[in-house]
């Protein structure tokens, strides 16, 4: 089965990330999420499709001392609680 996700805004707070690292961020959750649902699918609520304006993710600590991967990761695993089964 197909899944299309588009996340149009990802907001960070009291984390710097100089633009040149966001690419890195990006691809690290985009990797890790894909895998995820790979993996285990959708939740059943999402399985039919549609849009939704929003998804509500469990909320998450990143470290400043984090790296983006690690950050990507992290993100990508919050985002599959509020979707997936």
């Amino acid at each position: 089965m197909p899944i299309s996700l588009h996340i149009d805004r990802l907001i960070l707070h009291d984390i710097s990330l100089p633009p040149a690292q966001r690419p890195v961020l990006q691809a690290a959750m985009q990797a890790e999420l894909g895998r995820l649902l790979a993996e285990g699918g959708v939740g059943a609520a999402w399985q039919s499709g549609g849009a939704v304006p929003s998804v509500t993710a469990p909320q998450i600590q990143l470290s400043p001392e984090g790296t983006p991967t690690q950050w990507g990761h992290q993100i990508a695993h919050a985002v599959y609680r509020g979707i997936g089964p």
